[in-house]
């Protein structure tokens, strides 16, 4: 069934890739179950509760075809709800609870749980729909509200550009894109993408992932060591063979990635460039563990040290972060997965990038980097009680 999913999903998107310059594009939801019973109905809707309350709220069983079914009303693009299909397909699958696909969305006959029918009116569809956006929408425009206050009282300088992304595993959705495209100083944020392309490398036969290989990315992202991150570029050739081993290989994931140059000992590093969706793309990829050596750089990204997304943050104790910060005299970042678990006992993921450019040199590196450090705590802080508000385990702030 999974298989079969996956072939109907990729079709939809391929098919409405085809035609998309002749339609109108076409709004997809997600579903769950097909042509079955109104009691498999019932049950698999009860089920679908580990995908969390936000989810839960937007799901509806349905007459069609000849049986009933379960939908997630989504109303996205192709693209968008295939995403979000697969990232649920996997959370079922660990249950054995089956799988998700996309569908293309319809004014639905809704079933009630005494089993009467109904269509949904399309005012009430779009009001569904409106209130979704509007969810999504908040978190963003409260993130967008505090970096415009920051800039009014000092914290921000007329020379400083923010980026910052915000992916919810729970429901498959972006749920903030701000100067996600804006192309920025790498710093240490590059070193993961160092660690991709090594383990790529290794799992391709051209490397080995010995004890030597295992200390220096160990120090290369634990502890952000330059020369481990020089020698791990070495290994694989130098910066450009860095460059054309990601674009080969992974350039629809990383198309804005550039590798310039070699870390110098001094960490002045200006020239790498990537953005904050690169940034974003890699970490979902990263956690769906559909990259070489995905297991191996989520432990080494989660291995303890000082971040921005949670060190300093007045968060629950048992968050879990896998993260790599970047810093230089023009750049303060963090690029990482957190984990929270619910009252439910069950982990809700979510990504959170968050990057600050200066176009001139911080007269004050240390006091420039622990105040820019702490607006991205600020921001940590408001998008883990914007979650946790959709998923019930934190109130909004």
């Amino acid at each position: 069934m999974d298989r079969i999913a996956r072939s109907l999903a990729l079709g939809l998107v391929v098919c409405l890739a085809c035609v998309a310059h002749a339609q109108p594009v076409r709004r997809y939801d997600v579903s769950y179950l097909w042509r079955a019973t109104l009691p498999q109905a019932q049950a698999r809707e009860k089920q679908l509760s580990i995908l969390g309350p936000r989810v839960a709220r937007q799901l509806r069983i349905v007459v069609a075809d000849g049986g009933y079914g379960v939908i997630y009303l989504r109303e996205g693009d192709a693209h968008a709800a295939s995403l979000t299909a697969s990232v649920h397909r996997r959370l079922l699958k660990r249950k054995h609870l089956g799988s998700a696909w996309p569908v293309p969305s319809r004014a639905w006959i809704e079933v009630a749980q005494n089993g009467s029918r109904r269509a949904q009116p399309k005012a009430e569809r779009r009001r569904a729909v409106a209130a979704q956006t509007a969810e999504r929408s908040e978190l963003e425009a409260l993130i967008d509200q505090h970096v415009k206050a920051m800039r009014r009282r000092g914290h921000l300088a007329a020379d400083e550009r923010t980026a910052w992304s915000v992916y919810d595993f729970t429901t498959g959705e972006t749920l903030v894109e701000i100067n996600a495209d804006l192309e920025l100083q790498t710093a240490s944020l590059v070193k993961p993408f160092l660690a991709l392309a090594f383990m790529s490398q290794v799992q391709r036969g051209k490397l080995a992932y010995d004890a030597q290989s295992r200390r220096q990315m160990r120090r290369m992202i634990q502890v952000s060591d330059n020369r481990a991150a020089d020698w791990v570029m070495r290994r694989l050739g130098g910066p450009a063979a860095v460059q054309r081993l990601l674009r080969d290989r992974f350039g629809s994931l990383l198309p804005g990635v550039k590798i310039r140059e070699y870390i110098p000992r001094s960490g002045r590093t200006y020239r790498n460039k990537a953005t904050a969706r690169d940034y974003s793309r890699f970490l979902l990829a990263l956690w769906r563990d559909d990259l070489p050596g995905s297991d191996e750089i989520k432990r080494l990204m989660a291995l303890p040290k000082k971040d921005r997304l949670r060190t300093g943050v007045p968060l629950p104790r048992d968050i879990e972060v896998y993260d790599k910060t970047g810093s230089t005299s023009h750049l303060c970042g963090d690029i990482g997965v957190l984990t929270a678990k619910g009252p439910d006992g069950k982990q809700y993921a979510y990504t959170l990038v968050g990057i600050i450019e200066k176009r001139r040199a911080a007269r004050h590196y240390f006091r420039w980097l622990r105040s820019r450090g702490n607006v991205i705590r600020d921001i940590s802080y408001l998008v883990y009680h914007g979650v946790g508000a959709m998923h019930g385990f934190a109130s909004p702030r």
